[in-house]
This record gives C-alpha cells, sequence and structure tokens, in this order.
C-alpha cells in the first residue's frame, strides 16, 4: 500500500502541468504588459497632446512589432527549441515594458512600442509548440483553453491594476512595476524547461507513453503530420484558412479591447476607478469562457468549428445591443455577453489549431495564423481612432467590429467537417 501511495502523487501532477502552468504565467505578463496602456491611453494622451488618431497609433505600434517578427519567432523556437526563444522573448519585452515610463516624446514612444512587439512576438508561436510537445492531442484543446484565459485574466487585472497605481502615482509608474516581473519567469524558463520530453528529469515512463500514442495513431493513419514541412503546409488551405478567421477576429477583439476603456471614459463618464472595474468585468466573464471552449472543443473533436461559428456571430449581436444601449447597465450587460461569446469562440478557434498542425512546425504554422491577427491589430486600433476622430462617435468603429466577427463566422464555415477517421481527417487537410 505503501508503494502505491508513492506511485499516486506522480499520476496526479505530471511534468506538462508544470510546463502549463509557467506558460501561462508567461501569458498573463504578455498580456499585462501590452494592455496597461488601455488603462493609460486617456492620460497618455493628455501628457503628450495626442488626439485619437495619433493615440491609436501608438496601440498599433506594438502590433507592428508584433506582426513582422511573429512567423520569424515561430521559425525560431523550430529551430533553437521553445526554451531559449521564450526566455529571452519575456526578458527582452519585460526591459522595454518598464522603459515605457520613461519616455517624454511621441516619436520614442511609438518606437519603444515597436521593440517592445518584437520580443511579445516570439511567445505564441514558442508556447503553442510546447503544448504540441508535451500533451496528448485529446488534451490539447483543454490545455489551450486554460493557456488563454490570460487573454480575459491579462486585460482584467491590468485594468484594475493599472486604474489604481495610475490613480496614485501616474501612468509612469505602472509601466516601471509591470515590467518587473517577467524577468524572474525569463530566467526560471532557461534553466528548468526542456524542449525534449525525454530530457526532462521528472517525468515519468507513463507520461512518455501518453505522449507515444499519438506517434502510433499517425503511423496507423499512413503519413506522419509531422513529416509535412513548413514549405508545404503554407500551400494547404486549411493554414490560410484559419489565418484569414483570425484575422478578422482579430479586428474585433482588438478593437473592443483596445478602445473598451477610453468608451466608458468619454462616451459614458466613468471616473478612472469605475472604468478600470468595469472594464474588467467582460475579461473576468471571458475566462470561464474561454477554458469552456476549449473543453467543449475537445468533446466535439472534428467538429470543433461548430464551437467557433455560432458564438462568434452571438458576440457580433452583443456588440450591436452595446452601442444601442442607453443606460449604463444594460451596456455593461452586453459588453459581458459580448466578451462571453467571442472568448468561448476563440478558445475552440486555438484547440482546431493546436489539432490540425503537424508538432515540428507547430511554432511556424501557429505563429502564420497568429500573424494575421497581429496585422489586424496593427490596422484596428489606428482605424477605429481615425473612425472616432472623424465622426465624432464610435458607433461607426462598433459596426465594424459586428461586421468582422460575421466574416470570421463565414470563413470558419468552409472548414471542411468532421471525418470517421479524425487523425487520417487531419493529415487529408495538411496534404499528407
Amino acid at each position: 500500500m505503501s508503494d502505491l501511495s508513492q506511485v499516486q502523487p506522480k499520476k496526479k501532477w505530471k511534468v506538462r502541468y508544470s510546463i502549463l502552468l509557467v506558460l501561462w504565467l508567461c501569458w498573463l505578463f504578455s498580456f499585462l504588459d501590452r494592455m496597461v496602456i488601455t488603462i493609460a491611453l486617456p492620460f497618455i494622451g493628455e501628457d503628450l497632446n495626442l488626439n485619437k488618431t495619433a493615440q491609436g497609433l501608438l496601440l498599433s505600434m506594438f502590433f507592428a512589432g508584433y506582426a513582422l517578427f511573429q512567423i520569424p519567432g515561430g521559425m525560431l523556437s523550430d529551430k533553437f527549441g521553445f526554451r531559449r526563444v521564450v526566455s529571452v522573448a519575456i526578458v527582452w519585452w519585460s526591459i522595454f515594458t518598464s522603459l515605457t515610463g520613461l519616455i517624454f516624446s511621441y516619436p520614442l514612444f511609438l518606437l519603444v512600442r515597436f521593440v517592445f512587439g518584437l520580443g511579445e512576438a516570439c511567445l505564441p508561436g514558442g508556447s503553442y509548440k510546447a503544448i504540441a510537445t508535451y500533451f496528448p492531442s485529446k488534451q490539447r484543446g483543454t490545455a489551450t483553453g486554460i493557456q488563454s484565459t490570460v487573454n480575459t485574466l491579462g486585460p482584467a487585472i491590468a485594468a484594475v491594476v493599472a486604474a489604481a497605481i495610475i490613480g496614485l502615482y501616474g501612468w509612469r509608474v505602472v509601466f516601471i512595476v509591470m515590467g518587473l516581473p517577467g524577468l524572474a519567469v525569463g530566467i526560471y524558463i532557461w534553466f528548468k524547461f526542456k524542449d525534449n520530453p525525454k530530457d526532462h528529469p521528472k517525468i515519468t515512463k507513463e507520461e512518455l507513453a501518453e505522449l507515444d500514442e499519438d506517434v502510433v495513431v499517425e503511423k496507423a493513419s499512413g503519413k506522419k503530420k509531422s513529416d509535412v514541412s513548413f514549405k508545404e503546409l503554407l500551400k494547404k488551405p486549411i493554414l490560410w484558412q484559419m489565418a484569414l478567421i483570425w484575422f478578422f477576429f482579430d479586428i474585433t477583439f482588438w478593437g473592443f479591447t483596445s478602445w473598451l476603456p477610453s468608451y466608458l471614459i468619454n462616451e459614458k463618464g466613468l471616473s478612472l476607478m469605475k472604468t478600470g472595474i468595469y472594464s474588467a468585468l467582460p475579461y473576468l466573464v471571458g475566462t470561464v469562457a474561454i477554458v469552456l471552449g476549449g473543453y467543449i472543443s475537445d468533446r466535439m473533436k472534428g467538429n470543433r468549428k461548430w464551437v467557433f461559428i455560432p458564438n462568434a456571430l452571438a458576440g457580433g449581436l452583443a456588440l450591436y445591443l452595446m452601442f444601442q444601449a442607453s443606460s449604463l447597465t444594460m451596456v455593461i450587460i452586453y459588453q459581458c455577453l459580448a466578451a462571453f461569446f467571442m472568448f468561448l469562440a476563440q478558445g475552440g478557434f486555438w484547440a482546431l489549431v493546436v489539432d490540425s498542425l503537424p508538432a515540428k512546425i507547430m511554432a511556424s504554422g501557429s505563429a502564420t495564423v497568429n500573424c494575421l491577427g497581429s496585422i489586424a491589430g496593427f490596422i484596428s486600433p489606428f482605424l477605429m481612432g481615425y473612425m472616432i476622430d472623424s465622426t465624432g462617435s464610435f458607433n461607426s468603429s462598433f459596426i465594424m467590429m459586428i461586421v468582422a466577427l460575421v466574416i470570421a463566422a463565414g470563413i470558419a464555415f468552409t472548414i471542411s467537417g468532421k471525418s470517421k477517421d479524425e487523425p487520417a481527417n487531419l493529415a487529408s487537410k495538411l496534404g499528407a
């Protein structure tokens, strides 16, 4: 009985859970560092005398660097391993986060945000490669859903913490403080992570056997998915379908995320602290939704697209009701509903990406998808700022976000449905 008690803890906590926990922290600090500017933006604009278009460009410059280095960052993870790339990346962007608080000129501000984006661009490909390496395919949807909770918790925490710090010390201090935790995480990854699960000193034979099950399935279906090269993958419609879905989805996501605090302050007349609290609510709701999306997606497997499509459309409907609402209470309710449906869709989408791309080139493939989302992240905040300046209201911006979600759902509809032999179906999508 004592022998069984010694074995049991290994079954409860596996190395892949530790990997996921640290990746979760990386993504948390990533979103904290990039999203704090959305709360600080009205004060930065006042301090530097910027109109809405200039403020939008400031938001967009992060995505210029993020999009530019997304695919190269993924290729670096494929070539040198996710351990080195992710650890260096988080130290890089943490340094430039702190430097942001020391800037007094608009051109230099734009440059630092661009370079900051270069560092964060290396995280998506590296983290998805880590999940594809350490998690069996049957658990990747849940793993990506858990990892993606930072897409919601990050902005929520950033909104409340940034509002509190700005209220006490001003907008500069919040950037200096936010850059510090990532340094410790980057150092930990460098010394503790292993690119190959077999090299990890704490991994068990049982855990390795679970990973080997995928290899057996791939062999049974014919050619291994990992035999598909990145060059071959670029020729496959499935990659570009997913990339375009993510582009239009992120037009909405980054427009909503970037301008929500300013919308509440300028259009609804809320105070800084109330804005921080109300800006956090949609993301707290989304935390539940994004995990649920990954979980449901694992149950639907070959029908993962049906997690995305109806929820993307429901998110668009909620956004329409939000900008039509006259009372603050209904605005808050509809913004929470919009976030719930969008994050539910997001959890299902990334499960589809991770399950469809070969593990060997997961970093490059997922980075390609995320790159188009980053391009959308560059376009959306700047374009929305211009539209707000031109029209004097947020209405046209809301319409743009709604249309983008409808287009994303339409493209998702074109992805092939479930096959009776799911592994073979995935292989056929990739040209195997």
